[in-house]
């Protein structure tokens, strides 16, 4: 077995970990990124993002690429549609330009980051199979293609089923309750115009019996549908969807009754995909490891319904890697640093995530979004 010793290992190359090694990388600090993917192509990034002002757009700041990610907003992604099941529209906002969320594609965003970095940072084909503690805060990491290193700094940025997080914490993401089923419908405006028209330009909720649809028009023109089904964990498993007509009818089959044009962005689609969602119990939090953490999901996942996972991942990351620089030669003191404003905001967004699930999916989830998006009578 060939290992290699990297002084700064961060494993994953999704965009927390990407902006981890920019940040560090405009701060004359070198680090090295494995990737389980054999390349940057080797799947779909897509879905669209809302990258918030206080967090991700911070992060980008920290990363010198703020200018560069203007360029790649999608215009008319802030704009919003809330609809009850039967089609009615509860609220409809405009994206006039002046919100501080605007949405980009996820996989433009992630190009942006890979192609700030130096050419050799990421070590794509990379499957982590085990990490283990050397001692005096050194660790070692084997890979599925038989290598292995050893870092003085291991940064775990590999996801919700994290195989660095075992060092430093034995939680494990539980399922939600929640289920989701995605599904795209592309070229909207021509092929599915009823859809593109029911959707809008931006984010779209259709809200009704502890269920419903949240939706993204994309940059190049389709529609991106997140079906949500409070079912069991197993339901998924009761589903061929392999076979496209049977998996829809096993959607709609929750969805009887519903307006034909909310169906449709189930019955139209495209491709389609099944997806469970997990969270980390809310304030997950570990004891300090020498020369090991965590950021983004690994760290912390939670359920999508605050729209804070990327953000938080990107701002991690930069927090992270301006607290090593701020630090030089005392990585102890700058992981510390990192984790003690690390916790608390990822308990504030977990705890409003786990509150927006309950709220969209409980018996008044229609009623009480429509009232949250309500503008604000003293205009405050």
């Amino acid at each position: 077995m060939s290992t290699s010793h990297f002084p700064i290992a961060i494993m994953g190359a999704g965009l927390g970990g990407l902006t981890a090694a920019r940040v560090l990388h405009v701060n004359g600090i070198e680090s090295a990124i494995f990737e389980l993917e054999a390349s940057a192509a080797a799947r779909t990034q897509g879905g669209m993002l809302d990258i918030h002002e206080n967090s991700g757009q911070k992060a980008l700041h920290a990363a010198g690429l703020h200018d560069d990610f203007l360029k790649i907003v999608h215009e008319g992604g802030q704009a919003m549609r809330l609809l009850g099941q039967d089609g009615t529209v509860h609220v409809a906002e405009e994206d006039d330009g002046t919100g501080d969320r605007p949405e980009v594609d996820r996989g433009d965003l992630r190009d942006l980051l890979l192609n700030s970095l130096p050419d050799g940072t990421i070590h794509w084909s990379r499957k982590v199979t085990g990490a283990r503690t050397l001692g005096d805060g050194r660790h070692e990491v084997t890979f599925a293609d038989g290598s292995a290193l050893t870092t003085d700094l291991l940064i775990g940025a590999d996801g919700a089923w994290s195989r660095i997080r075992p060092l430093v914490s034995a939680a494990q993401p539980a399922y939600t309750g929640i289920s989701f089923v995605e599904t795209d419908l592309y070229d909207a405006d021509t092929r599915h115009s009823r859809s593109a028209a029911v959707v809008g330009g931006g984010f779209f909720i259709a809200l009704g019996d502890e269920r419903g649809f949240l939706a993204h028009r994309e940059s190049d023109g389709s529609l991106h549908i997140y079906t949500a089904l409070k079912v069991d964990e197993s339901w998924m498993d009761t589903v061929d969807f392999a076979d496209h007509a049977a998996a829809k009818a096993a959607v709609l089959a929750h969805f009887e009754g519903w307006d034909e044009d909310l169906r449709g962005l189930v019955a139209d689609a495209d491709a389609i995909t099944p997806r469970r969602i997990h969270a980390l119990p809310v304030g997950h939090r570990w004891d300090r490891v020498a020369g090991v953490t965590l950021l983004g999901d690994a760290a912390h996942v939670m359920s999508p319904f605050a729209g804070e996972g990327a953000n938080l991942a990107m701002l991690d990351a930069a927090e992270l890697a301006l607290a090593i620089a701020a630090r030089p030669g005392d990585t102890e003191a700058a992981l510390v640093t990192y984790e003690e404003a690390l916790f608390p905001r990822s308990e504030a967004s977990a705890t409003e995530s786990a509150a927006a699930l309950d709220t969209m999916f409980g018996e008044r989830g229609l009623e009480q979004m429509a009232a949250f998006f309500a503008p604000d009578p003293t205009g405050h």
